[in-house]
């Protein structure tokens, strides 16, 4: 934390914390996870279960996307995956009991999203009762013939939205678009939306497809990694083993985030004995620069008008060779950087132009670059933008296509990339559409459907009627609250399926249905026997999730069973066999196969230990655009924004704390931050401070300065921080609330969550 000179007032739960990321403290932290989510028998039990994360006969994390090392490390669970699985894996239950005691009004009024989620585990169907203000027990099948019912009385499909949620594995995934699809719809709303559909829509524009093109063995050969705008010790903690190993190699790691993070710049690996019994960690960032939020394309472009000054006075630093054979548009680009003046780029990025310098002196001597990038990239209005600038410095030395180098988004949730794959896009190709319906014999819809955003729009608006949602908090993880909350309640129906209780579930429209499914760690039993679901990685890599653990009521289905009957209740017409699809969830994967390219001998890979990569033509050089070549962008300016940032407006980030994955909140500790036991602060530079004549556990008011209604955020504790001039930063989903909902990156539909214009001044309190 910040802190420097004088000294500053004790502010309740906040407290600097010393010791490395990683370590003892992780080891102490999975233990507390453990011994609070289950009961006695159950903790004996506990390093069993997570002992079988990752591995080859064992279940796949339900936390993040980062590969496993070939499945074949001793143990492959993290801090924030063993929270993830013993959050599932809890011995609470949410009972038809739980429901009697408590009316809607009461859970949304008088518990936080944390105590909702901490309840435990849903256990029978449940539908909302508006007489009593209740969820009340419904049988399976009747919730079924009421969701098809409703379904069928709507006067258009594109009146149904079907959100996705990361979770979701690729055969849910591609039976929920399936359906969606017979229905008549495109609407596809998914958490990719809301995280890194920016490189979805950015990278095929520069390399002909929406991917990272590294695999863990590029990291092993890799001589410079740069890191942007991502936290990998709380939202990909698994990817700090591989970042320890680069670092004791003495590979440069140039680290660019606008907030000083404990896991980039030291790090103690549980699974290293030698640092554990000396409590001694590694340095992870060899350089690190604290840009301004919103000024990493003003960064990037300052990397590379660098590289071209190199080239120009000592030569030999471009690929020549590669950008005449392999890319167009290189002149263009040149001749952008060109006109971008030095001052401009320092003002915007907040960095100095010598600093820039520098990693583009350690750019060029590297033989093989990997630029790794997380949503401080993509939640911006210049998201896509900021995504084809990465592309446009790794092509001008070419890497991409070679060892050790690439380019490689930090996907969140452990199968979002999966459920891309597999369909679950508002946007579908009309070869995967011709596809469907020459194997199923129905006319898909060929207009595009709504994103995230567009789906609340037409909420609020009142045209969605009806909203399926394949796991995931919908409501809370959208922006703007205000409107969102209250758009849920205009709705026919919604339906959730989910292990957990949520605030989403409980924002009921006419008719609410939750239905509650199977977890990750759970064995899912069909027809056919014990089935194994898949997922897909970061690095593109497909393998088999088999869970063990009884599930946790004898009256949970799976979601590939939910979907298939919900199906089967809305389309009396239909030539797709539902119920026999899920018997056996090799049947689903046979169709997968046949319908979606890169699937071939799908049911035979999965069934070798590690599974297959999916093909990804840039590694090999060659690229799926129209040209046939990788594409230069030219960003023109520095930066894109829908409101003037006035003199005194500073850039709001919004971050998730220690305890957190998306929307969900294992606790009330953010330990690395220095915070524990409360969310309500916000995260500030003293110099920005100081300015404003507020000192450290100062009450503010945050306000959104968007030119539209008033977005404000009140009693919020001022914390002083080492985080870049000009940046703060507050918790999410909590200031979501000073998230317009239409602030968003215009390419992809991306909301604007970590560049809200705002002005802080002192409150009384809220």
């Amino acid at each position: 934390m910040g802190g420097k000179g004088c000294e500053r007032r004790e502010v309740p739960g906040v407290r600097r914390y010393d010791g490395p990321a990683g370590g003892w403290g992780a080891l102490k932290a999975t233990a507390n996870a453990v011994r609070q989510q289950m009961d006695a028998f159950e903790v004996l039990e506990a390093p069993i279960v997570l002992m079988r994360t990752n591995q080859p006969t064992g279940f796949d994390c339900p936390g993040c996307a980062w590969p496993d090392k070939e499945h074949k490390s001793t143990f492959q669970f993290c801090e924030n995956g063993a929270k993830a699985v013993t959050w599932e894996a809890t011995s609470k239950r949410v009972t038809r009991e739980f429901f009697a005691r408590h009316t809607v009004t009461e859970l949304l009024r008088d518990f936080s999203d944390y105590q909702l989620e901490d309840f435990g585990r849903l256990t029978e169907p449940m539908a909302y009762d508006a007489a009593t203000d209740k969820f009340v027990p419904i049988a399976w099948e009747a919730a079924f013939q009421r969701i098809g019912e409703v379904m069928r009385g709507l006067d258009s499909p594109d009146r149904a939205e079907f959100y996705t949620s990361g979770r979701a594995s690729n055969e849910a995934a591609y039976l929920f678009q399936l359906y969606a699809r017979e229905f008549g719809t495109n609407n596809f709303p998914d958490c990719s939306n809301m995280c890194h559909e920016a490189t979805s829509v950015g990278l095929p524009q520069s390399i002909g497809i929406g991917k990272g093109t590294v695999s863990l063995a590029d990291f092993e050969e890799t001589e410079l990694i740069i890191s942007m705008g991502h936290n990998p010790g709380t939202n990909h903690p698994r990817m700090m083993g591989t970042l320890h190993e680069a670092a004791r190699r003495k590979v440069p790691i140039i680290v660019f985030n606008p907030l000083r993070e404990r896991a980039l710049e030291r790090f103690a690996d549980p699974q290293d004995i030698v640092e554990m019994a000396t409590f001694r960690s590694t340095n992870i960032a060899s350089t690190y620069f604290q840009v301004k939020a919103g000024g990493d394309a003003a960064a990037l472009k300052g990397i590379m008008k660098a590289v071209l000054a190199l080239e120009a006075e000592q030569g030999d630093v471009l690929d020549h060779a590669f950008i005449a054979e392999h890319t167009q548009g290189f002149e263009a680009l040149a001749a952008d950087l060109a006109m971008t003046a030095w001052g401009d780029i320092e003002r915007e990025c907040g960095l100095k132009r010598a600093d820039l310098e520098l990693v583009a002196a350690a750019y060029a001597k590297a033989k093989s670059t990997i630029v790794t990038y997380g949503m401080g990239l993509t939640q911006h209005n210049t998201g896509t933008w900021n995504v084809r600038l990465i592309a446009d410095l790794l092509l001008l030395r070419g890497n991409i296509g070679k060892p050790g180098a690439g380019i490689c988004p930090l996907r969140g949730h452990s199968n979002v990339q999966g459920n891309r794959t597999v369909g679950i896009s508002e946007k579908p190709s009309e070869a995967f559409l011709d596809s469907l319906k020459a194997e199923f014999g129905f006319e898909p819809p060929r207009h595009h459907g709504n994103d995230a955003v567009k789906t609340m729009q037409a909420m609020v608006a009142g045209y969605a009627k009806v909203l399926i949602c394949l796991g995931g908090n919908f409501a809370v993880a959208m922006p703007d609250p205000e409107q969102s909350f209250p758009a849920m309640r205009k709705l026919d129906l919604s339906v959730h399926m989910g292990t957990k209780l949520n605030r989403s579930h409980l924002l009921v429209g006419r008719e609410s249905i939750i239905l509650p499914v199977i977890g990750r760690t759970e064995l899912d039993l069909q027809a056919s026997g014990p089935q194994s679901i898949t997922v897909e990685d970061s690095m593109s890599m497909v393998h088999a999730s088999a869970g063990r653990l009884r599930p946790a009521s004898q009256h949970l289905r799976s979601e590939p069973a939910i979907v298939a009957a919900m199906a089967a209740a809305t389309l009396p017409q239909t030539r797709v066999p539902w119920m026999q699809l899920v018997e056996d969830y090799d049947r689903i994967r046979a169709l997968i196969e046949r319908t979606i390219p890169g699937f071939n001998d799908y049911n035979a890979r999965i069934r070798v230990p590690g599974g297959f990569r999916m093909p990804l033509p840039p590694t090999e050089r060659r690229w799926p655009t129209p040209s046939g070549k990788a594409i230069f962008s030219v960003f023109p300016g520095l930066r894109q924004s829908y409101v003037a940032w006035d003199e005194g407006v500073l850039c709001l980030v919004t971050i998730r704390s220690h305890d957190q994955y998306n929307t969900t909140i294992y606790g009330m500790d953010d330990r690395y931050r220095g915070v524990f036991g409360r969310r309500d602060v916000l995260f500030m530079n003293p110099v920005d401070m100081a300015e404003r004549s507020l000192e450290h556990g100062d009450l503010v008011l945050i306000e959104t300065s968007s030119g539209g209604r008033a977005q404000r955020l009140d009693g919020i504790t001022v914390i002083e921080y080492d985080i870049a001039p000009g940046t703060v930063a507050a918790y999410y989903p909590e200031a979501n609330v000073l998230v317009p909902l239409d602030y968003i990156d215009q390419e992809s539909g991306t909301p604007s969550y970590k560049s809200i214009p705002v002005r802080i001044a002192r409150s009384d309190g809220p």
